[in-house]
């Protein structure tokens, strides 16, 4: 039987959020939407993640005027978006009335597919995401988010997803954000996460360590149903494998996605055109196996880098990236990603900056996370340490959104000539919204 794998476009999210610092605009996005209608992508991630704040923050910009844009000129592939589970697109936990109004007009305003992870892989943090996906109509993509450590193995992600799947999810997905995995053990977890899940299994990667390319011909091979690309021309280095260079590799077997390489090169060049744009901002798609050692996704080695300059500190960056693994081990393990990532980076580099030594500052993101405001870590937490941190304060151990009351009646309440769409903005990221 023929396996011809399906692909995902991150040029409009994840590959210009990896390489350009989220800064590409709508109007250059819009330009090649239709284009990128006829080519026979699976879906085009084209939202959630970074750019609802970067269209704020930089852009001048709303994000949902973008999302109905888009969903204007693509017509016949499904738009997907990245959505941080009960984080939403900010960084901490929304109430669960919110959260399912979020979901409610993403879909309204055009978005398909909503891909849900939660940092730690609690998958508390995905039920009302998920619950609210299902029920306006969306496709709810579950994922299990990649990492490595002593509690993390084969048994762990695919207990996760088995989870997942009880919880109503209509697919999986594997999300390696630091570009962690190798390719024989991504075959080992692809066939055990097949043999025990019935459901579409799609894997995400980056390039970072130079492995992904590999590990998607093995992915393949194990039976994968979906990979995400990105176009060559914001491709490769801390983004997706080239979407043009899968195809080739692909082209005449049992998975031939059948993409037509001519429509993706004309493509592509708009979007070197866009990458000369935002010359400025570009990350050189070095590869840093370093990453390997530490597990820091590239963005997160990017803000180490800024955050010790602008202290005049830069020398003190190999320290901070030491520090990284005893501090993860110290939290209990959590995954690196949104909002992780940055609880762990900035505690390592208090840890190293801080004359009084490590732990003497510990930023308040941190004391919330041991109190299990974020959820519950994968591996143990030593309880001297957390009272170390935390003193005698509760520490929550039922999912967190159960102590947040409901929001949205006095958000609308408090902003009458605001649309639904003005005031879950507001919501996330008030002080830009102003």
């Amino acid at each position: 039987m023929t396996k011809k794998i399906k692909i995902t476009e991150t040029i409009l999210r994840d590959a210009h959020q990896s390489f350009m610092a989220t800064r590409m605009t709508t109007p250059e996005m819009l330009k090649v939407a239709e284009e990128l209608d006829k080519v026979g992508y699976y879906s085009l991630e084209a939202w959630g993640g970074a750019t609802f704040d970067s269209c704020i923050r930089y852009l001048n910009e709303d994000p949902w005027e973008r999302l109905r844009q888009l969903r204007a000129r693509v017509k016949n592939t499904k738009l997907q978006m990245l959505l941080r589970g009960q984080n939403l697109l900010g960084y901490s936990h929304y109430a669960d009335d919110v959260v399912e109004k979020f979901v409610a007009k993403s879909i309204e305003n055009g978005i398909d597919i909503i891909r849900i992870f939660d940092a730690l892989n609690d998958v508390r943090n995905l039920e009302t995401a998920m619950k609210a996906t299902k029920k306006y109509g969306g496709h709810a993509q579950a994922t299990v988010v990649y990492t490595t450590s002593p509690v993390h193995n084969i048994e762990h992600y695919v207990n996760t997803a088995k989870k997942l799947e009880d919880m109503g999810a209509d697919s999986l997905c594997l999300k390696d954000m630091a570009g962690l995995l190798t390719p024989y053990e991504t075959y080992d977890l692809i066939k055990a996460l097949k043999e025990n899940v019935d459901l579409p299994i799609q894997l995400h990667s980056h390039c970072t360590t130079g492995l992904a390319s590999m590990t998607y011909l093995k992915a393949i091979e194990a039976g994968v149903d979906v990979v995400d690309t990105a176009l060559s021309a914001l491709g490769g280095g801390s983004s997706q494998p080239p979407t043009e260079s899968l195809v080739a590799t692909l082209r005449g077997t049992e998975y031939d996605p059948e993409l037509d390489i001519k429509l993706l090169t004309e493509i592509n060049r708009h979007f070197k055109q866009v990458r000369d744009n935002h010359k400025d901002k570009l990350v050189q798609p070095f590869v840093n196996a370093e990453i390997l050692q530490y597990q820091i996704p590239g963005g997160m080695l990017s803000n180490f880098f800024s955050q010790l300059s602008a202290m005049k500190l830069s020398h003190k960056i190999d320290e901070a990236l030491a520090e990284v693994p005893r501090v993860r081990k110290a939290l209990g393990y959590p995954p690196l990603v949104t909002p992780t990532s940055q609880i762990v980076g900035t505690q390592a580099t208090m840890n190293v900056v801080s004359p009084k030594g490590p732990w003497s500052v510990v930023p308040l993101e941190v004391k919330r996370y041991l109190q299990g405001e974020y959820g519950t870590p994968p591996g143990e937490i030593d309880e001297e340490f957390r009272r170390s941190i935390i003193g005698d304060a509760p520490v929550i151990t039922d999912r967190p959104a159960n102590h947040i009351p409901p929001a949205w009646d006095d958000a609308k309440a408090k902003h009458p000539n605001l649309s639904d769409e003005e005031i879950l903005s507001r919501l996330m990221f008030p002080d830009l919204f102003k």
